[in-house]
């Protein structure tokens, strides 16, 4: 292969630069937003991060656009640092439309083997794409006949080797580089690097747009396979989404879809343990968070629901004995605590309760009916005027509801406050859903 200087290539790194403006755009953008130096997953996602039930569901642009997103001022100076010294090398070897389709497709292929390996996982950066770079250079530089000094050539194919080698050891020792994204990239760039050097060294179109569409199909078929062995991570996508709909029949057959096709998938089992638990189908949701439990046996959250499907089915005991080895795992479990007050409410032990329900509202301030509960013990052990206290504190937290005012309007009367009992009695039924 002639080298730039030799091959009549434009040596200009176009491509290069337009690529480096695209990403520190979005980074700009992402900065006025207030997410560009530590976004969490969620505002990843929303970005155009590479996620597989979304990925998969419905939106494979992800597979492109998480190419432009970075995570941290760190991530995206590294890669633009990688990018324009590569880059600039690459697009003066290949020339400018072929360079960016090997930049674009090996990124591609990075973002599918991403899906593959992490197919819950959340994945950012331009590396995968990057990588590619790197395997069409090894290819083409160990592949290729130039014209340049074999000592130059040498020279350059030991430095990319290098870098390769050194960014894969770190992201293995790291445990938060996306390796499956680089090695899809590399491999892409590997086959592209050596169909170029092989069978199109001199820049001949036709031969670039057949080697172009070549790796493309494969990339394209491999998607395609992608799609079929994980599309149980769409009927899960979907199941959630339904839940949020509180559609909750449709929820549950979506999820039961992803469960036949994979049996040993824990979130299709732990959501349609929730879609159960909203409908009142206690016994089944136990079904599914047992499951949860015997594929991830450290995942509490899981345990904690599992006690409150125990307290609806008044299983109190085993409800107890659950919510106790929460608090004894981890005392500052908020949660953990309030199950315990409410098991302990539900034996008439209420003055433990309250002081379980104190400490879960101290530990989890954003506990949704932890004052409520913590009124209606008040209330069995007839300290009304802490009850009341209670109460107000659940209003201010939560806003009015027909169960804290059923409740103000029975303590109200215990106390003879008829007109305050009167009153909140109205506002109760003001509160109760419209018959239709």
């Amino acid at each position: 292969m002639p080298v730039p200087w030799a091959s009549g290539i434009s040596t200009s790194s176009i491509v290069t630069q337009v690529l480096l403006v695209i990403i520190l755009v979005v980074f700009a953008a992402m900065a006025l937003e207030g997410v560009a130096m530590n976004p969490n997953l969620r505002q990843s996602i929303e970005w155009g991060a590479n996620f597989g039930p979304y990925t998969l569901g419905g939106q494979p642009w992800r597979l492109l656009t998480c190419m432009f997103v970075h995570g941290g001022l760190l991530h995206i100076l590294f890669n633009m640092w990688c990018l324009w010294d590569l880059g600039t090398m690459a697009e003066g070897l290949y020339g400018h439309w072929t360079f960016a389709l090997v930049y674009l497709i090996s990124g591609v292929g990075g973002s599918l083997a991403s899906v593959w390996w992490h197919p819950v996982g959340v994945s950012v950066g331009a590396s995968g794409a990057i990588f590619g770079i790197v395997g069409a250079l090894i290819a083409s530089h160990y592949l290729g006949e130039f014209s340049a000094p074999m000592v130059v050539v040498r020279s350059r194919l030991r430095s990319v080797l290098v870098f390769a080698g050194y960014s894969m050891i770190f992201g293995a020792v790291s445990g938060i580089t996306d390796n499956a994204a680089h090695i899809g990239g590399l491999v892409t760039g590997l086959v592209f690097g050596a169909l170029i050097a092989r069978v199109s060294p001199e820049p001949n179109l036709l031969r670039r747009i057949a080697i172009i569409l070549f790796v493309g199909l494969i990339v394209l078929g491999a998607g395609a396979g992608l799609y079929r062995s994980r599309s149980y991570l769409i009927h899960v996508q979907r199941g959630a989404e339904l839940i949020e709909d509180n559609k909750m029949d449709q929820a549950i057959t979506e999820l039961q879809t992803a469960i036949r096709q994979h049996p040993d998938y824990a979130p299709a089992h732990y959501a349609l343990a929730h879609a159960f638990f909203d409908t009142k189908q206690y016994q089944f949701a136990e079904t599914e968070l047992k499951r949860v439990l015997e594929l991830a046996p450290g995942q509490d959250g899981a345990r904690y629901e599992l006690g409150m499907v125990y307290f609806n089915l008044h299983r109190i005991p085993e409800a107890k004995e659950i919510f106790t080895r929460l608090v004894q795992s981890d005392r500052s479990d908020g949660y953990a605590h309030l199950g315990l007050g409410m098991v302990l409410a539900a034996e008439n032990n209420h003055q433990a309760a309250v002081e379980e329900f104190k400490l879960a509202a101290q530990l989890q301030p954003d506990l949704d009916s932890v004052y409520y509960r913590m009124g209606l013990s008040e209330a069995g052990q007839k300290n009304y005027d802490a009850a009341i206290a209670a109460f107000h504190s659940q209003q201010q937290k939560e806003g009015d509801d027909v169960d804290t005012e059923t409740a103000l309007a029975e303590i109200y009367r215990a106390k003879g406050m008829d007109r305050e009992a009167e009153e909140a009695q109205r506002k109760a039924e003001t509160l109760k859903p419209a018959k239709k």
